[in-house]
């Protein structure tokens, strides 16, 4: 017979989507739930290193894990609440929008909503990915979509502090734009925030 520590696998077959370990609680293994510490920058905060953690938001995209983003966004609401930026509002770098209409939802939106309702924050949506233009037509279609991933339009004004979420940053390119995209709306400042970060040095690029 298997050790009651491992329960929660006995009744319902899980494994850790941060490891593939078998379950002995709901949603993480004691390990993964360890790592989840909220790292500060100037003006980033993290849970962790990407090589550790990129399965977790590879969970919420592919699988499907909605429970797992909220409780991701609220560590990353601890997390921004050390660090008393003072924010005005919370919005998520947006998804593609075919993307966003095969799973349902855009994983960073989820992860900004619980950070926003556990810091009692407005959340808006602000941006939008950046449509086709006559000035791409001649360029391929594989051109036009490594564009369309990093180009982003506001749909309204906006003024304050903002906090911009994504699940992973890895080159730091697409926050960066993204933030770019902010501060022409009128923000007056933009903080970051993600799951995890491939290289903490990449958002050193930029300063407030």
């Amino acid at each position: 017979m298997k050790p009651l520590l491992g329960w929660w696998e006995q009744l319902t077959g899980a494994r850790c989507p941060g490891c593939g370990a078998p379950l002995s609680q709901p949603l993480l293994c004691s390990s993964c739930r360890a790592a989840l510490v909220p790292r500060h920058l100037p003006h980033f905060v993290y849970l962790g290193d990407y090589k550790r953690l990129s399965r977790l938001p590879k969970a919420i995209k592919y699988r499907g894990q909605r429970q797992l983003a909220h409780y991701l966004g609220e560590l990353l609401a601890l997390g921004v609440r050390q660090a008393e930026w003072g924010l005005d509002g919370v919005t998520a770098v947006p998804t593609l929008p075919h993307r966003q209409l095969q799973r349902g939802y855009n994983q960073a939106e989820l992860l900004a909503q619980a950070l926003a309702q556990t810091l009692k924050v407005p959340y808006q949506r602000v941006l939008q990915r950046a449509a086709w233009d006559r000035s791409q037509t001649q360029k391929t279609l594989y051109q036009r979509l490594q564009l369309a991933e990093t180009t982003f339009q506001p749909t309204r004004r906006i003024k304050g502090l903002w906090l911009l979420v994504d699940d992973v940053v890895t080159t730091g390119t697409t926050f960066l734009r993204a933030r770019k995209a902010l501060l022409e709306a009128g923000a007056a400042k933009v903080y970051g925030a993600a799951i995890a970060v491939k290289s903490p040095h990449d958002l050193s690029r930029y300063s407030l």
